[in-house]
C-alpha cells in the first residue's frame, strides 16, 4: 500500500509511521505492483543485458543505470497506457511550452509516485547498497534557472496526477545553466556536463523531427506567400516521461536537439579546411548548448532568438501534425488542444502557428488569428522591463521575414481595434507589437497579449499590476483576457520526498488523507499547541539541520550549530530580490553583536545560495560580497559563534531539497511589486519555516492564510514604492539618518571587508546613496526592527513551534495541483 511504503521509506531518525490500510490505501494502476524479489530480478537483468556488467564487476553507477532502466519498464507500461486512453477518448491535450525545466533528479520522483520506494530500498540492500547513495549518483538535470523553470517541472508532475493529458516542449540543452564554482569568493560559470554518462530516462523520437528555417526571403507564387529560408537545421525529438501520483497517469516532456541537414562538407574538409567543414553542424548545436547565452553582445542576442524559434516552431509543427493525424480538420485545433506559453520565451508561437494555418493550410487570415487565439494561452512571469523580451526590429526580421509580415499584420488589426475603441494616441502606441520610440523594436509581450484568448498572472498583487502597469492598455482594449493564477508546487516533492521525517510525524498526526489531498492539512491547526507534538516536530526540523550542517561542512568546510537559528536565501541572484538588503543587515548585526555582548543574542546561521546571470555585474558582485563578509564573520572570535554566514555554491533542485527542509526563517524579501509569485514562499513554509518578507507576490496570500501571527511581514508596499519612485525620496538623507545602516554601508564601501580591494564596492554602496531603485535602504529599518522580532520569536519555543505547525497546517492549497485544476477549468477547457 502506498502509504504503508511511503511511511516505511523514512530513515531511522524520523518519527515511527503511523498504522495504515484499509479505504486509505489507493491502487497505483492495474498492473500488480512488484514484490522487493520481482524487482530484484529485473533490476540484475538490467544490469546484465542493458548494463553490460555482472553482479561481480559492478560499480554504484552500474547499479544506478540498472535500478533506473528497471524502473523505467514500469513507467513504460503506464506511459502507454496513458497514451492509449487519451486516444481511444479523443481527450484535449494540453501542451506546456517552457524554455525551462527545472526537473532535478527523477528517480525517487519516480519511485514515489508510483509506490515503489520501499521494494527498491528492499532490493538495493539485498546487494548492499543503500538507496539514497544511489540515488545521489543522478546528474541534475541542467534544462532550467530558477523558479519559471522549478515551476514548469512542479506543473508537468501535477497534470500528470490530475489524469490530463500533456507535453511539455522544450531545449534538452547539453550543458544548459552553468555550475557554478565559488573561487576567491567570486563566481566561475563550468559547464554543466549533465549528459557526459548519457540519460537513462529518455528515449530519441527520430521519426519525430522537424526542418526550422532562418533567414531567406520571402516571395509571391500566385497568391501565395513562400518563404525560402537561407538556412534550415533539423529538430528531433526527445521524450521522457513524468510519472503522476500514484502512478495514475504519464505524461511526456518532450526536449528538442538539433543537428545540420549535413553534418559536415565532405568537399571542405578533403580541402583541408577541417574546421570549416563542420560549422553547419557548430551552429546547430549552438542552439542546444547552453541555456540563457550571455545577450550582451549581438551575437548573443542572435542565439537567443535563434533557440526560441527553434524550440517554438518544433513544438509547434508536432502540435500541429498531431491534430491533423487524427482530427484531419485543422480548424478544430482549439477543440482538440490547449497551447500553455511560459512566459514570452515560446511568444514566436503566434506567428509560427499562424504562419502554418496560412501558409501550410491555405486558410485565410482573420480565419487563421481566430484559431490561433482560440488555441493559445500566456502565462506572465514578471514585470521588469528587461523581462518581457523585446528583439531588435532588423535582428527579427533578417532572422524571421515571414513571421515578421505577419506580425505586422496582427499588430495592423490590434492598431485598427485600438483606434475603433477610441483610445488615445499615447495608449495605441503602447499597444503597438512594435515600438517606434528610438531603436525599432518588436515586443515579445504584446505579441503574446493579443495573440492569446488568456493572459494570467501568477498571484493576485502580480495580475492587479499586470492590469495597472505593463499590459495598462492592452487591458483597457480587452479587459476580459487578464486572469489570475496563483502558483502552486508540488507536495510530492516538496513535502513526501525531501522531508519524509516531517511527512511520517503528519501521517500519524493527523492520518493519511493529505497526501492526496493538501487542503487537509489543515487538521494540523488544532493540534499546533500540543507540546508533545511540537517537540517531535522540533526533533525532525532539528535532524534536518544536523544532515544539513554536515553537508554544508563537506561543501565549504564551514561548520555550523544546529541549534541556531537557520535563516536561509536560496534563490536566483538579482537586485530586486535584495540579498544585498540581507548582507547590509547582517553586517549591522555583526557590529552590534561585537559593541553589545551583554545583550542577549539569538545565535543565527545565514544560509545564501543561488547564481547570476553570466554577465551581470552587480549580482556576480553580491557573491563576492557574500564570501567576503562570511569570511570575516566566521573567523572573528568575539562574535563567539553567535553568527555564521556561508555562501552555497551551486544552488540546484537537489540543493533546495536539503535546504529547505532544514530551514527555520524564509527569507522573501524582494523589492514590493517585483516578485511576481515566489515559489520557494510556499516550500518553506510546507516544511514549517517561518517567513520573513515584504508585501509581494505570494507572500501576501500566504500571509492570509497563516496569519499574520506567523508570519513577519515589513516595508513598502507596492504603491509605497512606486510613490517613492516617483519623486521625493532621497535615500541618502535616509542612510545618514540610520546610525547602524550608515555605519554597515560605510564600513563595506570603505573596504572593511574587502582590505585585498578597498575599493572593491564603492559603487554598489554609492548606488544606494544615488537612487536606491530597490529600495534597500528605504526598507531597512523596517527589516532590522522585523530581524529583531523574529530573535524575539525564537526565544520563545513554544510559540515559535506552533507557529511552525500553522504554517504547515495552512499552505495545502499552494498546491501546483490546485493551481492546473484551475487553469484546466478556466482556461484550457479539459476539466
Amino acid at each position: 500500500m502506498q502509504e504503508q511504503a511511503l511511511c516505511n521509506a523514512v530513515p531511522a531518525h524520523a518519527p515511527a509511521a503511523c498504522p495504515m490500510g484499509g479505504d486509505a490505501a489507493v491502487a497505483l494502476s492495474d498492473a500488480p505492483t512488484p514484490t522487493p524479489t520481482e524487482l530484484d530480478q529485473a533490476i540484475l537483468e538490467s544490469l546484465r543485458y542493458r548494463v553490460g556488467k555482472n553482479e561481480a564487476a559492478a560499480k554504484p553507477h552500474d547499479w544506478f543505470n540498472a535500478a533506473v532502466k528497471a524502473l523505467r519498464d514500469k513507467v513504460v507500461d503506464a506511459w502507454m497506457d496513458s497514451t492509449t486512453r487519451t486516444y481511444a477518448s479523443g481527450g484535449k491535450r494540453v501542451y506546456y511550452l517552457s524554455l525551462e525545466f527545472l526537473i532535478g533528479r527523477l528517480l525517487r520522483d519516480a519511485l514515489s509516485n508510483l509506490g515503489l520506494t520501499a521494494e527498491m530500498e528492499a532490493a538495493l540492500k539485498s546487494h548492499g547498497l543503500d538507496l539514497t547513495e544511489i540515488e545521489e549518483l543522478e546528474p541534475d538535470a541542467a534544462l532550467g534557472n530558477g523558479g519559471l523553470g522549478r515551476l514548469a517541472a512542479c506543473f508537468m508532475e501535477s497534470l500528470a496526477t490530475l489524469d490530463i493529458p500533456a507535453y511539455g516542449y522544450g531545449i534538452r540543452y547539453v550543458n544548459g545553466m552553468f555550475r557554478q564554482r565559488i573561487k576567491d569568493g567570486w563566481q566561475i560559470e563550468l559547464p554543466e556536463t549533465w549528459l557526459a554518462h548519457g540519460n537513462p530516462w529518455e528515449f530519441e523520437r527520430r521519426e519525430s523531427n522537424y526542418f526550422i528555417g532562418f533567414g531567406g526571403e520571402v516571395v509571391a507564387e500566385g497568391d501565395r506567400a513562400v518563404w525560402h529560408p537561407a538556412e534550415q537545421v533539423e529538430a528531433t525529438a526527445v521524450d521522457t516521461p513524468v510519472v503522476g501520483w500514484r502512478g495514475k497517469r504519464v505524461n511526456t516532456l518532450r526536449l528538442w536537439t538539433a543537428s545540420a541537414l549535413d553534418p559536415i562538407r565532405l568537399d571542405a574538409f578533403n580541402a583541408g579546411d577541417h574546421m570549416g567543414a563542420l560549422s553547419a553542424q557548430v551552429r546547430a548545436d549552438s542552439l542546444v548548448r547552453v541555456l540563457y547565452p550571455a545577450d550582451s553582445n549581438e551575437a548573443g542576442q542572435e542565439l537567443r532568438l535563434r533557440q526560441e524559434y527553434f524550440f517554438t516552431s518544433a513544438s509547434i509543427q508536432d502540435i500541429v501534425r498531431r491534430h491533423v493525424q487524427y482530427q484531419e480538420d485543422v480548424r478544430t485545433l482549439p477543440e482538440e488542444a490547449a497551447i500553455q506559453l511560459n512566459d514570452t520565451h515560446p511568444a514566436v508561437a503566434v506567428a509560427e502557428l499562424m504562419r502554418l494555418l496560412i501558409d501550410d493550410h491555405g486558410i485565410e487570415f482573420d480565419e487563421a488569428l481566430a484559431i490561433t487565439r482560440g488555441t493559445i494561452a500566456y502565462t506572465n512571469h514578471t514585470l521588469l522591463p528587461e523581462a518581457l523580451e523585446t528583439w531588435p526590429l532588423p535582428l527579427f526580421e533578417r532572422l524571421l521575414p515571414r513571421h515578421m509580415q505577419i506580425i505586422y499584420a496582427i499588430n495592423s488589426r490590434v492598431l485598427k481595434e485600438a483606434h475603433k475603441a477610441g483610445l488615445e494616441e499615447s495608449a495605441v502606441a503602447a499597444i503597438s507589437l512594435i515600438a517606434e520610440g528610438g531603436e525599432r523594436r518588436v515586443r515579445m509581450a504584446n505579441l503574446a497579449f493579443t495573440g492569446a484568448h488568456s493572459v494570467n498572472g501568477v498571484a493576485a498583487l502580480h495580475t492587479d499590476l499586470m492590469k495597472s502597469t505593463v499590459f495598462a492598455d492592452l487591458h483597457r482594449l480587452y479587459p476580459d483576457r487578464i486572469n489570475n493564477k496563483t502558483n502552486g508546487v508540488t507536495p510530492r516533492r516538496w513535502l513526501q520526498q525531501c522531508n519524509p521525517g516531517l511527512t511520517s510525524l503528519l501521517c500519524e498526526a493527523i492520518g493519511p488523507g493529505f497526501l492526496d489531498d493538501t487542503t487537509q492539512l489543515e487538521k494540523l491547526d488544532a493540534l499546533a499547541d500540543d507540546a508533545a507534538l511540537q517537540e517531535r516536530a522540533h526533533l525532525v526540523k532539528r535532524q534536518n539541520k544536523v544532515a544539513l550542517a554536515a553537508h554544508i561542512t563537506d561543501l565549504t568546510g564551514v561548520r555550523l550549530d544546529p541549534d541556531a537559528l537557520f535563516d536561509v536565501q536560496i534563490k536566483r541572484i538579482h537586485e530586486y530580490k535584495r540579498q544585498l538588503l540581507n548582507l547590509v543587515e547582517t553586517v549591522a548585526l555583526y557590529d552590534q553583536i561585537r559593541s553589545h555582548p551583554e545583550r542577549d543574542w539569538v545565535p543565527r546561521v545565514k544560509i545564501f545560495g543561488g547564481k547570476a546571470a553570466a554577465s551581470y555585474h552587480n549580482a556576480k558582485l553580491v557573491i563576492k560580497l557574500a564570501g567576503d563578509i562570511a569570511r570575516r564573520v566566521n573567523a572573528d572570535p568575539s562574535v563567539g559563534g553567535l553568527l555564521k554566514v556561508v555562501f552555497v555554491p551551486n544552488y540546484n533542485v537537489s540543493l533546495a531539497e536539503r535546504i529547505i527542509p532544514a530551514a527555520d526563517l524564509s527569507e522573501q524579501i524582494s523589492t514590493a511589486g517585483m516578485e511576481a509569485s515566489g515559489t520557494g514562499n510556499m516550500k518553506f513554509a510546507l516544511n514549517g519555516a517561518l517567513t520573513i518578507g515584504t508585501l509581494d507576490g505570494a507572500n501576501i496570500e500566504i500571509k492570509d492564510r497563516v496569519g499574520n501571527a506567523n508570519i513577519q511581514i515589513f516595508g513598502l508596499t507596492a504603491d509605497e514604492v512606486a510613490e517613492k519612485r516617483s519623486g521625493g525620496y532621497t535615500p541618502r538623507e535616509v542612510i545618514e539618518g540610520n546610525r547602524e545602516l550608515s555605519q554597515a554601508v560605510n564600513s563595506i564601501a570603505s573596504g572593511v571587508f574587502s582590505p585585498d580591494d578597498p575599493g572593491r564596492y564603492a559603487d554598489l554602496m554609492g548606488g544606494l546613496y544615488d537612487h536606491d531603485w530597490f529600495m534597500v535602504a528605504a526598507d531597512f529599518e523596517s527589516y532590522s526592527e522585523a530581524q529583531r522580532a523574529i530573535d524575539r520569536r525564537w526565544l520563545d519555543q513554544a510559540g515559535w513551534r506552533a507557529s511552525a505547525l500553522r504554517n504547515v497546517a495552512h499552505v495545502g492549497w499552494f498546491s501546483s495541483d490546485r493551481t492546473i485544476g484551475e487553469y484546466a477549468r478556466d482556461i484550457w477547457g479539459v476539466m
